[in-house]
């Protein structure tokens, strides 16, 4: 497109990819715990479990991926990654239709799901590094932002008619479909990558943790990540109690439910295309510090949030705020991240980051369910927007790594 900076065939065929399974994801959201209420009659109980426990137990699993993708080439990876997470998803349509489909096989096929998307997003980092000039990592970054938060607002909308008009597991069907497509759009990608310069020919215990290990010891990545998994797991954990909330006590019908939470993700959009802009101008660091505080301060409003259209509105103008400041934020931590992590530990560092974020969501969502059950759901939502007040403490007051760090991160020592 005219006035859009070209980063070349082969990123138009990865961004495609990654598009494609992003508007599956997008379509079917929710998809599990829908059949399981719908389909298998399970309560909200179990419903919680299937969320919380596949992504827990799928991030374990995951812990020995990371370094696993570490010595390997990456795009193999990504598309065995996409097949695995087609097939797991394909045998939900094909157990429903057999009159088969059960609790346990959602809660395994979640965990698979969940561990495949953490070796995938590993290696995906990785190649990214390698195929685009380091210039363009934040231009390749905001728009995979961008995209994601596009699927995300007009997917689930779509996904929610597809289940009204076709049956429960029409979204699942699509999801698994839109991974078959991305990894045919992997293929498609061609050329040869060079094989990892490091060994890997045996798997080291000291492999396991080295994605943690640099995490920790980098003096502004560190601080990045723990408020990253804080925050993360706050807005997160308060999903489900929005939800029972608004679905339950203030009376919202679902269509109100899924407009006042899609329609606001078009301020991803907006935030994505505002980064490439504001780092030039601003600075990475002043980017990151600025739209990490704002991105807290916004939550704390639904906890005010009432019936009819005055709660409508406002929550789509928390929403959007929100989005808005982690569309902003997201692309530049992502580029930032991948610049000051060495080639040889990028998929490892990566996956660390993944599990971290995926285990400290489930934790906190199960916390954060306990605290609604002995209060309300409403204290606990403000609960959180106020602990999320806090976070911006945790993020980085240094502008750099120091040169000795630098130096290693780039592969010059």
């Amino acid at each position: 497109m005219t006035g859009r900076r070209a980063l070349g065939r082969r990123f138009g065929w990865l961004w495609a990819a990654f598009a494609v399974s992003s508007y599956g994801t997008g379509l079917g959201f929710g998809a599990f715990p829908l059949l399981a209420v719908l389909v298998l009659h399970s309560g909200p109980t179990e419903v919680a479990a299937l969320s919380a426990a596949g992504r827990a137990v799928g991030a374990v699993v995951a812990v020995p991926l990371g370094p696993w993708v570490e010595f390997r080439r990456k795009r193999p990876v990504m598309v065995a990654m996409d097949l695995c997470r087609f097939a797991a998803l394909l045998t939900v349509p094909v157990a429903f239709a057999l009159g088969w489909l059960g609790f346990a096989q959602l809660l395994v096929v979640s965990v698979v799901v969940a561990a495949a998307d953490i070796a995938f997003k590993a290696a995906s980092g990785a190649y990214l590094k390698a195929l685009v000039p380091p210039a363009d990592l934040l231009v390749a970054n905001s728009r995979f932002e961008s995209t994601m938060w596009t699927a995300t607002s007009v997917g689930p909308p779509l996904g929610g008619a597809a289940v009204g008009m076709f049956g429960p597991v029409t979204t699942v069907v699509a999801d698994a479909v839109s991974y078959l497509l991305s990894a045919l759009g992997l293929r498609a990608i061609g050329g040869t990558e060079p094989q990892p310069r490091t060994g890997g020919a045996r798997l080291r215990a000291a492999d396991l943790l080295e994605g943690w290990r640099h995490i920790l010891s980098h003096p502004v990545l560190r601080p990045l990540f723990f408020n990253a998994i804080v925050v993360n797991g706050l807005i997160m954990a308060s999903e489900p109690l929005i939800a029972v909330l608004l679905l339950g006590r203030l009376g919202f019908a679902p269509w109100q439910y899924g407009l006042v939470f899609a329609s606001p993700c078009i301020g991803g959009l907006i935030g994505s295309r505002l980064s490439r802009r504001l780092v030039p101008r601003f600075g990475q660091r002043r980017v990151l510090l600025t739209a990490g505080a704002l991105r807290a301060c916004w939550p704390v409003g639904l906890a005010f949030v009432g019936p009819g259209v005055p709660g409508m509105v406002l929550i789509v103008v928390v929403q959007l705020g929100l989005v808005t400041c982690i569309g902003v934020f997201n692309p530049v931590l992502a580029t930032y991240r991948l610049e000051h992590t060495a080639p040889d530990r990028i998929a490892r560092t990566l996956s660390a980051w993944s599990i971290s974020s995926s285990t400290s969501i489930a934790a906190v969502t199960m916390v954060w369910g306990l605290f609604a059950a002995a209060t309300s759901p409403r204290i606990a939502i403000a609960g959180a927007g106020v602990a999320l007040l806090a976070t911006p403490l945790l993020l980085p007051r240094r502008a750099k790594a120091p040169q000795g760090a630098a130096e290693q991160a780039t592969g010059l020592t």
